[in-house]
């Protein structure tokens, strides 16, 4: 039975600036750790299984257990395999590159969301969107520099790609969020990653000093967070009114990048950056536009 949901939309906003910031310190300790010798399999098992006990002692502090119930496994299972794919994306992007350029083009998911709308839901997107898009795009290009080679090209490739599964994650989250709670949401992301990167725990696992370990812990603690505050955004907030927030990690992965890893994004970043950003923000706008507008439609 899908339970109503009472929309708070400065409460989403909140969530959603909040959790920017929870990412960006979760992809400044991937990349630390990866540093230190901890291979991209072993971070994303350890980012899974790190978050479990975390979930549960605070469910049961709390006395909460009973959210765990549900009637949607298949969707969370559904959900886990879409995220860990997200997952391996982001992570790589931030490894292969700089923080900030991997968070750019992590900006370009509105303008696939734009894209999968047209072609898996065949929904009419007008000029606006349209011109957003192929704006969006154009800010990649100049990011990428396709020829030049001012950064990886698997980097950017990936980068990409992460954009992309965060837009096909988003609508999961939407949906989800109508009969789940956060928490049990998270909790059943949590552990069916677990179950998938088991297997490949005793081919990469390493032993590692207790500063590596606790940026491993610190990647549970902060991820989790992060997918809570995630899950509760798009549960109190549409999509795409929260989605303005994610532009603030540009800010601290910057910082992460110049202060931690000595790492000052190139010319052409600063020169694309402005276009996915704008992209975005149209796109977000004439999202509310076209919210407002079906609000206004007398109902039959």
């Amino acid at each position: 039975m899908t339970m109503p949901v009472q929309q708070r939309p400065f409460l989403a906003l909140g969530l959603r600036l909040g959790a920017a910031l929870a990412l960006s310190s979760l992809y400044m300790l991937v990349k630390l750790v990866h540093q230190y010798g901890v291979s991209l399999s072993e971070i994303m098992f350890w980012r899974q299984a790190g978050a479990l006990p975390l979930i549960l002692i605070w469910m049961l502090a709390r006395g909460q257990m009973g959210q765990l119930k549900t009637t949607r496994l298949k969707s969370h299972a559904t959900r886990s395999a879409m995220g860990m794919l997200g997952m391996l994306a982001n992570f790589g992007a931030n490894i292969l590159l700089p923080l900030a350029v991997a968070t750019v083009l992590g900006f370009t998911t509105p303008l696939f969301a734009v894209v999968l709308s047209a072609l898996l839901l065949k929904e009419q997107i007008g000029p606006w969107r349209w011109l957003a898009v192929a704006l969006g795009f154009a800010g990649v290009l100049v990011i990428a520099r396709p020829g030049a080679m001012p950064i990886a090209p698997l980097g950017a490739l990936v980068g990409l790609a992460s954009g992309f599964m965060v837009a096909v994650i988003a609508i999961q989250l939407r949906d989800m969020g109508r009969t789940e709670t956060p928490l049990s949401v998270v909790f059943y992301f949590s552990a069916f990653g677990t179950l998938a990167m088991l297997p490949t725990l005793p081919f990469t696992y390493a032993h590692h000093t207790p500063i590596v370990w606790a940026g491993i812990l610190g990647m549970g603690a902060i991820g989790t967070v992060a997918q809570i505050l995630i899950t509760a955004s798009v549960r109190y907030g549409p999509v795409s009114t929260v989605v303005v927030m994610d532009y603030s990690s540009l800010i601290w992965t910057t910082l992460y990048g110049w202060l931690i890893f000595n790492q000052i994004p190139p010319s052409s970043t600063w020169l694309g950056a402005p276009l996915v950003v704008a992209a975005g923000l149209v796109i977000t706008w004439r999202e509310h536009v076209r919210h407002r507008e079906t609000l206004r439609q007398p109902i039959a």
